[in-house]
């Protein structure tokens, strides 16, 4: 807990996989990926990586012009590199900028973030492919942020940092009875308590047995009384509907007659 940051001072796959830096299991294949990774950064990329800004989720129509105009309020620019696909030329939505001094980089890093460039809300962020220890990339299953959709979330970056954690081994230990004893007398004397009542529980339901086995009786005497109630009722209105039928008979006897 004295050495938690929300933000990874070293990039662990395993750990920036979880919401708070304490998995000790990958939940998905792609953590696997990145940590069986043996990933080397580009030795092509020049410049300094302590002045160089990550910019993300740019629309594929920005161009360097543009990245130039609004990044440069900040600061003078040294040099600006937008990431394009080697086949089709087209941008892949990220791009590099590298200040000529630390105080516009730190201007670009807190005023930039979110920015609206061309209808596409930007992510502003130091660069971590040279100067994060341990750095994986998206691409193979590192990388911080991500879509919730997508199921790969990381954590331990701006985007997402880590959230403070739990600290639940003192839980754990009471939990299971190894904890104070004071604590383990407690839970003895808990349990104790609650076989006593138990057992009384058991003796008052003994106890009502009986008086229950009465009122059952009592209630089926009463619904057969019910019952015999219904069929005498059902008898008499039978014998109304003969008497009636046998008088109108003998009316219509009569009136033929």
């Amino acid at each position: 807990m004295n050495d938690w940051a929300p933000i990874a001072k070293e990039y662990d796959p395993l750990k920036a996989g979880s919401i708070d830096g304490t998995d000790e299991e990958p939940h998905d294949r792609a953590i696997w990926r990145a940590m069986l990774a043996r990933y080397v950064p580009n030795k092509g990329v020049t410049g300094d990586p302590h002045l160089t800004l990550f910019v993300a989720r740019l629309n594929l129509q920005t161009t360097e012009e543009k990245l130039k105009e609004v990044f440069s309020r900040y600061g003078d620019i040294r040099k600006i590199r937008l990431v394009r696909d080697l086949v089709t030329g087209f941008s892949k939505g990220y791009a590099f900028i590298e200040y000529k001094e630390e105080r516009a980089l730190l201007k670009a890093h807190r005023d930039a973030n979110r920015l609206v460039i061309d209808q596409h809300e930007v992510f502003v962020d130091f660069e971590l492919e040279r100067t994060l220890k341990g750095w994986i990339p998206r691409r193979l299953g590192g990388g911080f942020g991500g879509k919730k959709e997508s199921g790969q979330l990381r954590f331990g970056g701006r985007d997402r940092p880590f959230r403070k954690p739990i600290n639940l081994p003192n839980v754990k230990n009471d939990f299971y009875g190894e904890g104070s004893a004071e604590k383990r007398n407690w839970s003895r004397e808990g349990t104790r308590d609650w076989r006593t009542r138990d057992r009384e529980h058991e003796r008052s339901r003994e106890k009502r047995g009986p008086e229950r086995e009465r009122s059952w009786g009592w209630g089926d005497s009463e619904r057969e009384r019910d019952s015999k109630e219904e069929r005498s009722r059902g008898r008499e209105r039978k014998d109304r509907d003969r008497k009636d039928r046998d008088r109108s008979r003998e009316r219509d006897a009569k009136k033929q007659r």
